[in-house]
């Protein structure tokens, strides 16, 4: 009985490894898509491209709560001019043991094309900001398709910076809204750009 329960034991840890490692091995070659395909920093650039190590805490699994309010307003950009969106939702998720919400939208001139009907955009900001991270916030992309039963999975690792991070001018990047500033530092996804704006 002994040697039964060890094996049981053993396949449960291998399994959790190869799961971890599977996880990770996809993430790994997701961010390095990322640098390739990037349609801002050009090719001699990217190695200037960092990313926190990927680590699966940061990959947690959030409660939605549709919204009350869906009327457009508009999001102050870097350049001085505002883009209007609308709140999607509402998540609820904790990291660490802390209870976190943030806000999900939809843009109101992506949703002029078929393409990207199901868009969900989730910009914000966090205690590493300014420090380890790109000073004005990171953005998610998301779904509406990603919900399922009222919940959604979030993974910080895929944490990206808006274009202006790699250039001074000649783009618009929202800023995050207040109710979308995290009181904790989210140490995944990409980090600050290695050469200052050119």
């Amino acid at each position: 009985m002994k040697k039964e329960i060890l094996i049981f034991l053993f396949t449960l840890i291998a399994g959790a490894a190869a799961a971890q490692t599977t996880y990770r091995d996809s993430l790994e070659r997701f961010l390095k898509n990322y640098v390739k395909e990037h349609q801002v920093v050009p090719e001699v650039d990217k190695k200037y491209f960092r990313f926190f190590p990927v680590d699966e805490q940061y990959r947690v699994v959030a409660d939605f709560t549709p919204a009350t309010d869906t009327a457009w307003f508009e999001i102050p950009t870097s350049s001085g001019k505002n883009k209007k969106y609308r709140a999607y939702g509402r998540l609820h998720f904790s990291i660490n043991g802390q209870q976190l919400e943030l806000t999900v939208y939809q843009s109101h001139f992506l949703m002029q094309y078929n393409q990207y009907w199901n868009y969900l955009f989730l910009p914000f900001k966090d205690a590493t900001n300014g420090k380890e991270t790109y000073e004005t916030g990171r953005y998610l992309d998301l779904k509406t398709t990603d919900i399922k039963n009222n919940r959604l999975t979030l993974d910080f690792n895929k944490a990206y910076n808006p274009y202006c991070a790699y250039v001074a001018t000649g783009y618009s990047c929202p800023v995050p809204p207040k109710e979308n500033h995290l009181p904790v530092a989210i140490k995944a996804g990409e980090q600050k750009f290695a050469k200052p704006h050119r």
